[in-house]
């Protein structure tokens, strides 16, 4: 399947749609961020997104708990790059911040040059839906609906009712091509408690490509899963990866795993320490 294929629109149209999203709905100020110790300085492409001086800090009772103490970040498109480091290190607590799921403390994140860790709860979902892919360790599948409708979800939500049941027989055809895509044709009727831990996450994986993403990001995608079938996953993503050119940001702690990305950052106690 081509990259057209996994897009609900023509790419031109997309790009404009973006850049209303960005300018006028959310009304924000355009930077340019400074350049990001986690990104290659041999490569002059625009970064995708970016992230200058992100911090981060819960509360727990009456402690205050840092989890980011400065982070810099960049991705560029087409990039797959694996964030890893040991147990509260603060990975997954950046991934959730890129992907807008939180807010830092202070700091900035910019999708392709324009601000959006600031923007309205609105608009953040609105990037979520149609810009960000987001599968999970844990698969988050609705056990009511089939693989099938699992998948569709994204476009329930971000269409409306009426403008999905009008368009559902092209989206379900779009859906239905995704997970043929991800080795699922066959599961389409099948609820979550009749798939497999792998079948599962190449569901999540299906749904999050329904809108036709930018950016998938994906928290410990193989970590709920055995060796050979998080391999499986990984090869898949890999793939994703290459011939859609679709530009991926991976939590992981396995270095073995991390070991199938382009570019490896390594975060210590909320800092980068190492960026391969």
């Amino acid at each position: 399947m081509t990259q057209t294929a996994l897009t609900a629109e023509p790419n031109a149209a997309r790009t404009a749609s973006r850049h209303h999203l960005l300018h006028s709905l959310q009304a924000v100020e355009v930077q340019r961020p400074a350049a990001t110790v986690a990104q290659p300085a041999a490569n002059s492409t625009p970064p995708l997104m970016s992230a200058t001086g992100l911090f981060k800090s819960y509360r727990k009772g009456k402690h205050i708990i840092p989890v980011l103490k400065g982070v810099d970040f960049a991705i560029r498109p087409g990039e797959f790059v694996a964030i890893v480091g040991q147990s509260g290190s603060g990975k997954s607590t950046l991934l959730h911040l890129l992907g807008t799921l939180d807010e830092p403390d202070a700091g900035e994140i910019q999708f392709e040059g324009n601000r959006i860790d600031n923007l309205p709860q609105r608009a953040r979902d609105v990037l979520r839906n149609k810009y960000f892919g987001m599968i999970f360790q844990f698969y988050h599948l609705l056990p009511e609906l089939s693989t099938l409708e699992n998948v569709l979800v994204p476009k329930m939500i971000g269409e409306g009712i009426a403008r999905y049941w009008w368009k559902r027989r092209e989206h379900a055809r779009q859906a239905t091509q995704l997970l043929e895509l991800v080795g699922l044709g066959h599961r389409l009727t099948h609820r979550p408690k009749e798939l497999s831990g792998g079948e599962m996450q190449r569901a999540a994986i299906a749904r999050a490509l329904v809108a036709g993403p930018q950016l998938l990001l994906a928290d410990e995608p193989t970590g709920n899963l055995d060796r050979q079938t998080g391999a499986d996953i990984m090869r898949l993503l890999r793939s994703l990866n290459r011939e859609q050119n679709l530009t991926i940001i991976m939590v992981t702690h396995d270095n073995t795993i991390a070991g199938m990305a382009d570019r490896t950052v390594r975060l210590v106690e909320g800092l980068v320490e190492r960026v391969a």
